[in-house]
């Protein structure tokens, strides 16, 4: 889809660097903001496909890295831990993964608008909902962040709801999140398996180079993070996100005119 044009790499390359530099900054979601600035330019299926790697890696690394236990240590201590939300979200992530290849992107992209406009207010406003810390409750999140973030790339705004009431601990949440996205990431490489497949070797290149690209930038904006207002890089990212989930929701709108 690519191949042969430079400008669309270099857009794809400058929508990776700039969000992996402001997630560095701010730690607001690199996913949701390639996801969607990528779908406001190109089928939603296929935007989806490239943030897919590069994500995987990012997630891998917050998910077993650091926190003062080893990388097993990481994986059996939150693994035994949140097993079920993690299985949840998996089984909901195919599910997601799926409704790209059955739904019209029109529905879905409404879907994305209305997430971020959800992500958008509430970070404004400061406010989260917070849901019982409870099996049932578990399960219904789990599920359904699974499907958001399967279909979307917007798990994180269902999951945190829960994660938010399971834990004080930031660092938990941010490590059951990212096991979280993690497989996740892994039930959308098992669905979308055939366009995965049918991608060119340049794009192969493409995303083998946004993967590298990502981890780099995200590393050069933690350090810059210590320089610069991290509150001011949030409000940036939460207005790029304002302006591209306009976007998508008005092509979702115009899609059934």
């Amino acid at each position: 889809m690519i191949d042969n044009d430079s400008t669309q790499t270099l857009i794809i390359l400058a929508v990776f660097v700039v969000a992996s530099l402001l997630h560095g900054i701010s730690g607001l979601g690199i996913t949701l903001v390639t996801t969607t600035a990528l779908a406001s330019i190109y089928p939603l299926p296929y935007a989806i496909v490239l943030v897919i790697f590069p994500s995987l890696l990012l997630n891998l690394m917050t998910w077993l890295s650091g926190g003062g236990r080893t990388l097993w240590q990481n994986f059996t201590y939150y693994g035994k831990r949140y097993w079920l939300l993690a299985l949840t979200s998996l089984l909901g992530s195919m599910v997601g993964a799926q409704l790209l290849l059955w739904v019209d992107s029109a529905y879905i992209l409404l879907v994305l608008a209305a997430v971020i406009a959800y992500f958008v207010i509430s970070s404004l406003l400061g406010k989260q909902i917070r849901l019982p810390d409870t099996k049932p409750v578990l399960i219904m999140i789990g599920l359904s962040a699974g499907i958001i973030g399967g279909a979307t790339n917007a798990m994180s705004t269902i999951l945190m709801m829960y994660l938010l009431s399971a834990s004080d601990d930031k660092n938990t949440i941010a490590k059951v999140g990212n096991m979280c996205y993690f497989l996740g990431k892994i039930a959308q490489i098992i669905v979308l398996r055939e366009p995965i497949m049918a991608l060119s070797t340049s794009e192969w290149q493409l995303i083998a180079l946004l993967s590298i690209l990502s981890v780099v930038v995200l590393l050069v904006g933690i350090r810059l993070r210590r320089y610069l207002s991290q509150h001011r890089f949030r409000q940036l990212v939460l207005g790029i996100l304002a302006v591209l989930g306009l976007r998508v929701g008005w092509q979702g709108i115009m899609a059934f005119s």
